[in-house]
């Protein structure tokens, strides 16, 4: 016997889950469940009452802070799962009604219909490559703020050093400065004692970085990728562990949209209108791919550095990397000899730079 299919929306929160059901068929109705508990035994107990029923489930839930566990969870079970993109789920400008069970009872509709764009869900290695990658950022960005507050600090006091800042002479400067008032004081060194634990930690986390990537699948392609020109093992290992396995991509134009390089269009009639870029993917992939087109402002060479990092790669991998080098850094020299924007020059060539990523990726097999 042929068993029903049923789709089931789940909105998911930290404690409870809304639980709507959608019959097969466009006209077939939609009705609220009822809400669940937000644990993994709570989720079990309600696959095995709407299993009882002999029906054929496809749960779908949006994309948010409670990750993935519950996509592995029904995935290793055998039942299908999607998860949904948020910011691409269709929506009326008149509704102005939101409850978890109107947003469960959508999810379920929506995904019955097809009209729901689902997000990639990563291995659990790759995540927890993510997660390294990530803290890195977050301390990169703690040690970010912590200079600030020192440089604020210094500069309302009148100090100004007159050469390059957070050199070791810059510190030797610092160590002789002393502060008008004893409560200064405590604050100064406060500041330059968070400047020394946040860069220590980054320094900690580099270190991980470099020594975990090579047990992990996707070392080969991390390693490929550092062949090409300001792509360091920091670049890459963020690249693949935030997009994921690159030849997932048909091409290498839905890579550019995925990290959102790719410029914003507002036409209507006869009137074509484009602007930036527009930012809708992946922010993390895309911060360390602009750092890394700026190193195509000088003219192509193999450096020392570079001819170090590609030991043991194949000579295709070698040659898509150079062929990269010479296109980039020539349009580079030729976008700016147009006047345009520097901003706008290293967009373009860090869109490009996803490009050739995708084109190494695709000649470097992955263990599965």
């Amino acid at each position: 016997m042929k068993k029903c299919i049923t789709f089931v929306g789940l909105d998911v929160h930290k404690n409870s889950i809304d639980v709507a059901i959608a019959d097969a068929g466009r006209n077939a109705e939609v009705r609220h469940y009822g809400a669940i508990g937000g644990g993994l035994d709570d989720l079990e107990r309600l696959v095995r009452k709407l299993s009882a029923q002999n029906k054929e489930l496809h749960f779908v839930y949006e994309a948010g802070p409670c990750g993935y566990e519950i996509f592995r969870y029904l995935t290793s079970k055998g039942y299908d799962c999607a998860v949904a993109s948020p910011a691409h789920i269709p929506k009326s400008p008149a509704d102005r009604v939101k409850t978890d069970r109107r947003d469960a009872m959508t999810l379920a509709r929506l995904h019955r219909a097809g009209e729901l764009t689902y997000v990639f869900v990563p291995r659990e290695d790759d995540e927890a490559m993510r997660d390294l990658t990530r803290a890195r950022e977050d301390a990169v960005k703690a040690l970010r703020v912590a200079r600030q507050q020192l440089g604020g600090m210094l500069l309302r006091l009148g100090f100004r050093y007159p050469g390059k800042n957070w050199t070791v002479q810059h510190f030797r400067w610092l160590a002789d400065r002393k502060m008008p008032t004893p409560a200064q004081q405590v604050v100064f060194q406060e500041y330059i004692n968070a400047i020394n634990e946040t860069t220590a930690r980054v320094e900690r986390l580099e270190q991980q970085i470099q020594s975990l990537v090579s047990s992990w699948r996707m070392a080969p392609v991390v390693d490929a990728l550092q062949a090409m020109r300001g792509v360091s093992i920091i670049v890459a290992a963020t690249v693949i562990a935030e997009i994921g396995d690159l030849t997932r991509f048909e091409h290498p134009r839905k890579v550019m949209a995925f990290l959102g390089l790719n410029p914003s269009e507002h036409s209507s009639g006869q009137k074509t209108r484009r602007g930036g870029i527009t930012k809708t993917g992946n922010g993390h992939a895309r911060r360390v791919l602009v750092e890394a087109a700026h190193a195509y402002r000088l003219p192509a060479r193999v450096s020392r550095i570079l001819l170090k990092r590609q030991v043991g790669l194949s000579q295709e991998v070698k040659e898509l990397a150079w062929k990269c080098q010479v296109r980039l850094c020539a349009r580079f020299r030729r976008l700016m000899a147009k006047g345009k924007n520097h901003n706008t020059v290293v967009t373009a060539i860090a869109r490009e730079l996803a490009a050739f990523m995708w084109a190494i990726a695709n000649k470097t097999p992955v263990a599965v």
